[in-house]
């Protein structure tokens, strides 16, 4: 058995063609962008959620793992892309030597990372969810021209920043969003995001932590 790391991952010609695949696929439909920014960005936020929370460094890892994994299957369809992207990684770990151990851990963190099906069913996927549901950013954007943007286009598009901070000791885990009211109103926000926002909820209770989200610096949950 080998241990899978997210670097390896990165340096997988495979995973990264599928990565760009699942951007190019999804552009065409006016989807924001989930190729390998998403990816990494999401892989590095939930090995930081656990890592604040003392979780093993493997355990961490495998957060990692599943976070630059996760968004695999939009190259095949949207529609149920966490089931058919956890049967993708399962193929694919188990071709790079992962333990079943690790690997139920990463394949069900995806299978539940959608908002329409998915649960917080352990740790791994518990900051999957949050990680992923916290990458609100302008950067995402793949239409260009303004007068097509629907809304989620204009809420991505609002966002100049997004982080997520854990604290340890209050046992908290808070999204922070600056949003350009001039281009979307906060309200879009939670027309769009409301059921992420009880999913990331449900993820942090999981973790023994209340959620927050502060948008413009002004505490809303």
């Amino acid at each position: 058995m080998e241990k899978v790391t997210l670097e390896k991952l990165k340096q997988d010609y495979e995973i990264n063609v599928y990565l760009s695949r699942s951007t190019e696929y999804l552009s065409q439909l006016g989807f924001t962008e989930h190729g390998r920014r998403h990816a990494t960005i999401v892989a590095d936020r939930a090995y930081y959620i656990l890592n604040c929370l003392d979780y093993s460094e493997r355990d961490c890892e495998i957060a990692a793992v599943a976070g630059y994994l996760h968004d695999i299957a939009n190259m095949v369809n949207r529609y149920n892309h966490g089931g058919t992207g956890a049967v993708i990684a399962y193929e694919k770990l188990v071709r790079m030597g992962m333990p079943p151990e690790e690997i139920a851990l990463v394949i069900s963190a995806i299978g539940n990372h959608e908002e329409e099906r998915g649960n917080a069913v352990n740790h791994v996927a518990s900051a999957l969810i949050l990680s992923d549901k916290s990458d609100v950013f302008r950067a995402r954007v793949t239409t260009k021209d303004f007068a097509k943007f629907e809304i989620h286009d204009r809420v991505n598009y609002a966002a100049d920043n997004s982080i997520i901070k854990v604290d340890k000791k209050l046992q908290t885990i808070t999204l922070e969003v600056k949003i350009d009211t001039h281009i979307c109103p906060v309200m879009e926000y939670f027309e769009i995001f409301l059921s992420r926002m009880v999913m990331c909820r449900r993820a942090a209770e999981f973790l023994n932590c209340r959620f927050g989200l502060i948008i413009n610096d002004n505490r809303l949950l």
